[in-house]
């Protein structure tokens, strides 16, 4: 019998098993979901906070805390699928999106701030 064939029964992944979730996983994901759906939502429509450059910094901060819970109970995003390869590949991506947004602020930014300021006359004027 040939060495390199293996019993039916055996199921080899090859170090590539992802960790199925449980329903529990899935609910606590689900409500925690919820949550921080809810909680953006009642401060924008109740008007709780009046500052809205903090209310800005609240709902992106809860939208980025929900990312990682749906990438940890929807995903199964952990060190240990495919050999912590998963998380590596999350984090590059995530270092060139944040060098790609803050590179393209930072242009916009400066070419606000050195455009020559132009009075209504000159508008009117333009082509």
């Amino acid at each position: 019998m040939n060495q390199n064939m293996h019993h039916p029964h055996e199921h080899h992944h090859g170090g590539h098993e992802a960790a199925h979730g449980t329903m529990k996983s899935y609910m606590t994901g689900f409500i925690l979901s919820v949550i921080l759906t809810a909680i953006p939502f009642y401060l924008v429509m109740t008007g709780a906070i009046e500052n809205k450059a903090l209310l800005a910094a609240m709902v992106m901060g809860l939208g980025a805390i929900q990312i990682v819970v749906h990438m940890i109970f929807f995903l199964h995003m952990n060190t240990k699928s495919e050999g912590g390869w998963t998380v590596m590949a999350l984090v590059f991506t995530m270092i060139i999106i944040v060098i790609a947004l803050s590179g393209s602020f930072w242009v916009m930014h400066h070419l606000n701030t050195n455009m020559m300021p132009m009075s209504p006359e000159m508008m009117r004027n333009m082509p």
